[in-house]
């Protein structure tokens, strides 16, 4: 089994940035900077065979390159705990127009969409108990984070695996866009 997503790769230096962002925060779990990504689309758990069609399929989505730009910082939260850290991505026409495309693909291959809504952004920690004051200050601290604009010329096909230390995430294919 492969527990697979689609996403964007982050230049390094901005990962860099996003990473000097990471702390300050008790029951925070940082993710590590080679980790940073923008999610397109959670696959989750596939048969091989099913990764190796998954992998054809999205070598059809050729949308032409664009440029988004990282923008303030958030939350998610289950109730009135807080449970992830995130900075933010730009409203892009052209990044929710790639989403789609590669939602449509994996619909026709029998893949349920995701019923959350999407939120586009980059994940940089998640909380267990976390001070809320402490969680309330790194949000306004950070909150006028700004990177771009940041070509978007390719999307790729990650396979996930947990481990106790926080999840591995390898590339399996790499998919350019159109010039």
């Amino acid at each position: 089994m492969y527990r697979l997503f689609v996403g964007l790769p982050l230049p390094e230096d901005v990962r860099l940035r996003l990473d000097g962002m990471c702390g300050g925060v008790p029951g925070a779990r940082w993710i590590p900077p080679e980790n940073f990504h923008i999610t397109l689309r959670f696959i989750g758990d596939v048969p091989g065979d099913m990764a190796e069609e998954i992998g054809y399929a999205l070598a059809h989505v050729r949308p032409k390159r664009f440029d988004i730009e990282l923008a303030g910082v958030g939350h998610f939260s289950s109730g009135d705990e807080v449970r992830v850290l995130w900075a933010g991505v730009r409203k892009s026409t052209e990044l929710l127009g790639l989403r789609e495309r590669v939602d449509n693909v994996l619909r026709r291959l029998d893949l349920a969409a995701e019923q959350r809504r999407y939120t586009a952004h980059v994940t940089l920690a998640k909380l267990r108990d976390a001070d809320l004051a402490k969680v309330q200050q790194w949000l306004a601290v950070n909150s006028l984070f700004r990177a771009g604009p940041l070509a978007v010329d390719q999307f790729v096909l990650y396979s996930s695996y947990r481990q106790s230390a926080g999840s591995i995430y390898t590339p399996e294919a790499e998919y350019m866009l159109a010039a």
